[in-house]
């Protein structure tokens, strides 16, 4: 890195000049590696090393898909900053997904056994989907190998391990009662093996590249919380920052799906939303290049990023947000509403006041 470098982030023009060529423009990497520090909380003297960490190194990433529905490859395949095909191309060598990759059948899986032998220790497992054990785990079969034998020799070898999706970390649906398959996560399947969760419903799929930027960048993973989450991620609840947080304060709550409370953009909690009982970085990365998210669109979080998420908080509009030890939520109607009451009639009060004071000055 050239700190003699008139960029104003100080990042190297020979630097600039290589992604410009391969048509990844000065402003745009500038603004994706400010991006990612501002989602990782790094101040923007880390920028330049973002910059250079990512265009220096190019590690070698296998994609495992096993029991989902495929929305976190989705997420991957909309990604906008960096677009998949930079994510491809520019700054990780994808070398197996079985979605994606041009190679099929024994090619295929020869450039996931050649990843796993020569790049031993070095790599990234990224999975995708539940890994059953019931039944020696004949439910999901690839290659004439059973998921588990696959993500234990993958995952067990490599440098780390990304549990992408809800069914990854903990299971997801096929996890739900009565769970026919016994499915599991990666991290119970192969407890051995250095996991970071990034759960989801489907993954935001910017957690997943700020997570293998934070380890090149700085050279270990991110802190995480006691389920494996990233702290950057999933630090907080999403009721902490959700736009409709206001008028929870004030007791406005929608009563019906379709009222006026509704229409107006009040909160959800009374309809089930379970953003007080979850952790995850919806409100402020959002999706679909950060147009939106379910609770800014009308629809109450589910809480998709917590364990067991299709049992722990079923009915979804049926059931209250339970918070242990945090009273708040549970008595918010009355709360919201004494603080209604209170402030209408702090108006009132001040109202009276300006009448009479007003009332003085006439006579005078």
């Amino acid at each position: 890195m050239n700190s003699k470098s008139d960029d104003p982030m100080h990042i190297a023009p020979e630097l600039l000049e290589s992604l410009e060529k391969k048509g990844v423009s000065r402003r745009d990497f500038i603004k994706w590696c400010t991006g990612m520090a501002a989602l990782l909380a790094l101040p923007s003297s880390f920028i330049p090393r973002i910059a250079e960490a990512v265009a220096s190194q190019k590690p070698y990433l296998v994609w495992l898909e096993y029991q989902d529905c495929a929305g976190d490859t989705e997420a991957l395949l909309r990604a906008t900053k960096p677009t998949v095909s930079q994510i491809i191309l520019d700054i990780f060598s994808v070398e197996y997904h079985e979605t994606i990759m041009a190679p099929s059948g024994f090619a295929a899986e020869k450039s996931l056994e050649d990843v796993v032998k020569n790049q031993k220790g070095k790599y990234f497992a990224v999975v995708e989907g539940s890994i059953p054990l019931k039944d020696n785990g004949v439910y999901c079969c690839i290659g004439g190998k059973s998921a588990i034998d696959i993500v234990r020799e993958v995952c067990g070898n490599a440098a780390a391990t990304l549990a992408v999706g809800t069914c990854a970390t903990h299971g997801g649906i096929p996890a739900a009662a009565p769970n026919p398959t016994g499915a599991v996560g990666v991290q119970e399947a192969v407890p051995g093996a250095t996991v970071v969760n990034l759960p989801g419903c489907p993954l935001n799929v910017e957690n997943l590249t700020a997570t293998i930027v934070h380890y090149l960048t700085l050279g270990r993973l991110p802190q995480t919380d006691r389920l494996g989450r990233p702290l950057f991620a999933y630090g907080k609840r999403i009721h902490d920052n959700c736009e409709r947080r206001g008028h929870f304060d004030a007791g406005q709550y929608v009563q019906k799906w379709g009222d006026e409370g509704h229409r107006q953009g009040w909160c959800l909690y009374e309809m089930g939303c379970k953003g007080p009982e979850t952790f995850h970085n919806c409100p402020t990365v959002k999706y679909n290049e950060g147009t939106s998210w379910p609770v800014q669109a009308g629809h109450g979080c589910i809480g998709c990023s917590e364990p067991h998420f299709w049992d722990s908080m079923s009915p979804f509009y049926g059931r209250l947000p339970n918070v242990p030890g945090f009273g708040v939520e549970k008595t918010a109607d009355k709360i919201g509403a004494g603080l209604a009451a209170a402030t209408a009639a702090g108006l009132a009060i001040h109202a009276v006041g300006r009448a009479v004071s007003s009332g003085k000055k006439d006579k005078e």
